[in-house]
């Protein structure tokens, strides 16, 4: 049965959330008795109070996780079970959607047709993927002497620490969860506190699929503390991290100050749009503008600089504006019809303004937008700042809101592919030309993890996803994710 506004309008009045950690296949209150305010961008309205977890309570899930680890109830388990029990969990996941939704749109803001598309769904999704991948992995036989045979074979890290941002809350957190998860390790999750409730569901339901005990914890709590504790744990292995740069960095002195665990990286992005003047016009502006305003430019990758050729950059910004206005439906987030919701919460909403204010005194040209919508909410209008210089702020630095900052140039394609790759980041970026020979060019020529020809965000759980430079280190999504929950192992053998 499809949802009205309506109906999802009564659902969130009728929501009471589990607030409580997830520890060793129980909740529990955080140790202290500690919590926090979860609110919802919508209307400023709180959520819930959820259990802020401190230093012991990581202690207490890193523990419980080891000993999961450690006695094997997990890894040591048949590939063909693990497979079973992670696609039942998939199966509940899809089974639960709607509750697992709702509660993403009123934490984050996020529309609900998007969050029962891509977070619920694609969340399920990536959970049976990794299931369909378990028993389907081999090892190695390495071309020994003939006296001897030489195993090489993949074996679970131990202890993984996954923390994960706000903007899909779900779906980054799968990217981490399932695979590893389907390579044999345990894992404590600690969500962004602006998105703490869904991730409590994704933990019960796996409980419910039959993932033992302390194999899946959930921390929801503060960075500064949770997040920290996790990340100086002398018994975690590796750390999975999604979000800013500078907090990343923190995460790589926790552990170098603590055991030296490996730390995966994906720190957002400052993403190129180049477009050559020979590029279809109309497909170009349609992409631009779902790859910036979707999400209320609230995405990692968000496509938020706009190389554009002298030659074209008339008629392509009067495409977007066109594209937008006749696209992006602003208002709740809770009504199916709304396409673009708020900012998660004031602070971002602030930030993202002060960008616009900082982006217009230093030249930029509005073009569209630049103002808010409903005062109560935290709404920003899709916004395009033309006259951009490559060195302004607000193409050097991550804003994470519908803010697209337009650069102009007007010599030959190198130009182009400098003013791309002057960035600290790497994550993705796009080439919009007719020639496919300038296209695999400039793709070569590009810095990025991921290089989108004549598209922008197609995607898929069958590819990899990170970057370059500032970005990080480290990959999600695709079999290339198994690897890194995983270390390699010789095993040989003297046949004499």
């Amino acid at each position: 049965m499809t949802r009205t506004y309506q109906d999802w309008l009564a659902a969130a009045a009728a929501l009471s959330p589990e607030t409580r950690l997830f520890i060793d296949g129980r909740f529990t209150e955080a140790a202290s008795g500690e919590t926090f305010e979860t609110t919802s961008p919508r209307d400023g309205s709180v959520l819930a109070r959820v259990a802020a977890a401190g230093v012991d309570d990581v202690d207490r899930a890193v523990q419980a996780a080891r000993a999961a680890f450690d006695d094997g109830r997990w890894r040591e388990l048949s590939p063909k079970e693990r497979k079973r029990i992670m696609l039942r969990w998939a199966e509940l996941i899809r089974a639960h959607a709607e509750e697992l939704a709702l509660l993403d749109t009123l934490e984050m803001g996020k529309p609900i047709a998007e969050s029962l598309r891509v977070d619920a769904g694609g969340t399920a999704d990536t959970i049976a993927w990794y299931a369909e991948a378990i028993d389907k992995s081999y090892g190695e036989l390495a071309p020994a002497p003939p006296d001897a045979l030489a195993m090489i074979t993949r074996e679970p890290l131990g202890v993984i620490g996954a923390v994960v941002p706000w903007n899909y809350a779900l779906l980054i957190a799968s990217w981490k969860l399932a695979p590893a998860i389907a390579t044999g390790n345990s894992v404590v999750l600690k969500p962004a506190e602006q998105t703490s409730l869904a991730a409590l569901v994704l933990a019960r339901l796996a409980t419910e699929a039959g993932l033992p005990d302390g194999v899946l914890n959930v921390v929801p709590g503060l960075g500064e503390v949770a997040g920290q504790a996790l990340g100086r744990h002398a018994d975690v292995d590796k750390i999975a991290f999604t979000g800013s740069a500078a907090v990343a960095r923190l995460f790589q002195v926790y552990a170098g100050e603590s055991n030296g665990k490996q730390i995966a990286v994906e720190a957002g992005g400052k993403s190129p749009q180049l477009v050559l003047p020979d590029a279809d016009i109309p497909a170009a502006a349609s992409a631009v503008a779902w790859g910036i305003f979707y999400n209320a430019g609230q995405t990692c990758n968000a496509g938020s600089r706009l190389i554009v050729h002298a030659s074209v950059k008339d008629r392509l910004l009067a495409e977007i504006v066109k594209v937008t206005g006749e696209t992006f439906r602003l208002g709740d987030p809770l009504d199916p019809a709304t396409v673009l919701g708020p900012i998660v919460d004031r602070a971002q909403h602030e930030k993202v303004l002060g960008y616009i204010a900082t982006g217009v005194a230093a030249g930029a040209k509005v073009v569209l937008g630049g103002d808010v919508g409903d005062a109560a909410a935290t709404f920003v209008q899709p916004t395009i700042l033309d006259v951009v210089s490559n060195d302004d702020v607000v193409a050097r630095e991550e804003i994470f809101g519908p803010v697209l900052a337009v650069i102009t140039y007007d010599g030959d394609v190198d130009e182009g592919v400098r003013l791309a790759n002057d960035t600290e980041y790497g994550l993705v970026a796009s080439v919009w030309t007719r020639d496919i020979t300038v296209a695999h060019q400039t793709a070569r020529r590009l810095r990025a993890g991921t290089v989108w020809i004549n598209t922008f965000d197609a995607s898929d759980v069958i590819t990899p996803f990170g970057g370059f430079k500032a970005t990080g280190a480290g990959r999600d999504k695709s079999l290339h994710a198994l690897d890194s929950y995983t270390a390699l192992k010789t095993t040989w053998i003297d046949l004499t």
